[in-house]
């Protein structure tokens, strides 16, 4: 199995909305690993780690959200994955 990285900002209406916990419980779901946390810019920030087709859903969900969000752009980047355990939420940069 081909593990990925994708590193993840998320903008819009993003932050007081349950978004980070929102995210956890859909990238547990998905099986992946990684992290997200608020930016102090009003953005989310997100790692996530797994198998390319989940990796992928999980990118198109943060381009809906939860159902208070209003997202308005998804940028991504790809990396080397680092082999992360888990996901948590982490405290906002």
């Amino acid at each position: 199995m081909e593990l990925i990285r994708a590193h993840v900002l998320i903008t819009g209406r993003v932050q007081r909305v349950g978004f980070r916990f929102s995210t956890q419980d859909m990238a547990t779901l998905y099986g992946l690993a990684g992290w997200v946390r608020n930016l102090p810019d009003e953005r989310v920030e997100a790692v996530f780690e797994g198998d390319r087709a989940s990796v992928e859903e999980m990118i198109r969900w943060c381009h809906k959200g939860p159902p208070h969000a209003l997202v308005q752009d998804v940028m991504v980047v790809y990396e080397p994955p680092e082999g992360l355990n888990g996901f948590e939420i982490q405290k906002a940069r």
